[in-house]
């Protein structure tokens, strides 16, 4: 067979029913089709295979009903659908302009290198080309300002479901304070501890690992009531002045990003070695290595990368929580 004959043997292209076009035999290849029943129809899904699709879409919903079921589950979902949709947004947006600019070069080029000098001309657009072109890159416009307003909106609902994150850390702040008191009554008066109170110490944390447990909890305190009194006041709630909520946010964001520089201290310097085997504590890692970029930026002023990166790095905890969300809900 000629390589003519081989390249046309190969389907170019599939069905609308997006099914494969069934390639010619050996005996089709040589014989012209002389009916219309040689040729083969594409065949319906069997109901077997329709089945296991329900049982397959079920088992999901089943699935994405129990991660929806928890806060913790609802924020990670929104997360992910948050920093996903504002890199989408911007990968369309980075495209569109670079079509839009790269047609308009070569439009520029033409002209430049068609009209003499001293010329008066005019700029006539081809009809098709420019059908071609700026239908496209519209559309991955519109894509794109709609995928930035779903991950603003997805954002703020976030924000939103904070605001009553005090609650649950009066809890965490409450453990931690107790450990703390059972480190200082066992190091101050070893003597005065029971047998039990001896037995439980085995488990006790260390002094570094308390003090960075009260640290870590000051600073979430902190960040969360400037960012709640940021957000009430930006919806009128509250009298905050737009400098106040501004800098209100910025040191909310300063407080995350020390939080999270002391996080990936602590996990490199005090969780012991046979931790870092573990797939949660590499997970936990990863996601503070994203953090930290993102952190940072948002406590500057002026910012510091783009919304392509912050979207790209802000997926990662995304995904990370969700694959762990995911796993658990199997």
């Amino acid at each position: 067979m000629s390589e003519i004959e081989a390249s046309a043997a190969v389907p170019v292209a599939d069905l609308p029913s997006g099914d494969p076009i069934p390639p010619p035999s050996a005996a089709a290849a040589l014989e012209p089709i002389t009916s219309s029943s040689s040729v083969d129809k594409p065949k319906k899904p069997s109901p077997a295979a329709l089945t296991k699709a329900l049982y397959a879409s079920d088992a999901f919903l089943a699935r994405l009903n129990k991660c929806l079921s928890t806060p913790t589950g609802i924020d990670t979902v929104l997360l992910l659908l948050c920093y996903t949709s504002k890199f989408s947004a911007s990968i369309l947006g980075v495209l569109s302009r670079s079509i839009l600019q790269r047609s308009l070069r070569e439009w520029l080029s033409v002209i430049a290198g068609s009209v003499p000098a001293g010329a008066t001309t005019a700029v006539v657009v081809d009809p098709k080309t420019a059908a071609a072109v700026a239908p496209a890159a519209a559309k991955a416009l519109v894509h794109a300002k709609r995928l930035n307003a779903l991950s603003t909106l997805l954002s703020e609902a976030r924000t939103m479901t904070r605001l009553w994150a005090l609650v649950g850390m009066y809890f965490w702040g409450k453990g931690v304070l107790g450990k703390a008191v059972a480190v200082w009554r066992a190091k101050r008066n070893p003597s005065t501890v029971s047998e039990k109170e001896q037995h439980q110490q085995q488990s006790l944390p260390t002094t570094a690992e308390t003090t960075i447990s009260l640290v870590q909890f000051t600073l979430c305190v902190a960040l969360q009531v400037l960012e709640n009194g940021a957000y009430l006041s930006s919806k009128g709630v509250l009298g905050w002045e737009p400098a106040r909520i501004g800098k209100a946010y910025l040191w909310s964001a300063r407080f995350w990003a020390a939080y999270v520089g002391i996080e990936i201290g602590r996990l490199l310097a005090l969780e012991p070695k046979e931790k870092r085997k573990d797939e949660s504590w590499r997970g936990n890692l990863a996601k503070n290595l994203a953090w930290a970029p993102l952190t940072v930026h948002w406590s500057s002023e002026k910012g510091m990368v783009s919304e392509m990166v912050v979207g790209l790095l802000g997926s990662i905890p995304g995904l990370v929580q969700m694959r762990e969300l995911w796993a658990s809900t199997a």
